[in-house]
């Protein structure tokens, strides 16, 4: 069974829709870099082992993540998985965990990389958005992808009711991600993902639709 360690900074949305999609793997820990994020308290609930490496107790980033690697690497993990981990990771410690470390971002990559991605999908106008899983690489969201969710653009979208529709899609596709991982379905070939996986070729979305 794969051994998967979460990290979050914040309330772990994303980190509970994992816990509670019963997945085959073994969740050894859950590590914060901010001992009040309250997603400590929803796995504690779920009886995982939570750790916090405070980054402010750190003089540079380099040095925190060398703290945050040490305690991963002692839970011995098959797949790190970044869970609203609000942290921008070096490229050491991103080469560290080459093809074993994953995030999800909500926008559909490569478009709206970086912070306010819902304000910035509704001022460019786009019909539909949504989020991504993806393996990381030292470029900030960036890396190989490995699903994706839409969904459209209403006209009476504000950024937090189009927050809330993506959220929706991101706590389905990520458990679902970790699940491939650990069934040995993805692989990666030349910055590609590669998948063991049936797909329809017919299914499209369209945004704006009429029946």
């Amino acid at each position: 069974m794969k051994r998967v360690v979460i990290l979050i900074s914040g309330r772990g949305s994303n980190m509970q829709a994992i816990l509670e999609a019963k997945l085959p793997v073994e969740i050894t820990a859950v590590i914060s870099n901010r001992p009040e994020a309250k997603g400590l308290e929803i796995a504690a609930q779920h009886g995982i082992q939570t750790v916090v490496v405070d980054h402010r107790k750190h003089p540079s980033r380099g040095q925190f993540d060398a703290a945050l690697a040490e305690k991963i690497d002692s839970f011995q993990p098959d797949l790190v998985v970044l869970a609203g981990f609000m942290r921008i990771l070096t490229e050491d410690f991103v080469n560290r965990y080459q093809g074993r470390l994953i995030n999800i971002h909500p926008a559909l990559l490569p478009a709206f990389p970086g912070l306010d991605t819902h304000e910035k999908a509704l001022q460019e106008g786009v019909r539909i958005h949504g989020c991504t899983v993806h393996f990381v690489t030292p470029t900030v969201d960036h890396g190989p992808i490995i699903s994706q969710a839409a969904v459209p653009v209403l006209p009476s979208d504000t950024p937090d009711t189009l927050a809330a529709r993506v959220l929706e899609q991101e706590h389905l596709i990520y458990p679902e991600a970790i699940r491939w991982f650990a069934e040995g379905r993805l692989h990666l070939e030349q910055n590609r993902v590669e998948m063991n996986i049936l797909q329809a070729s017919t299914y499209s979305l369209r945004s704006p639709w009429s029946a």
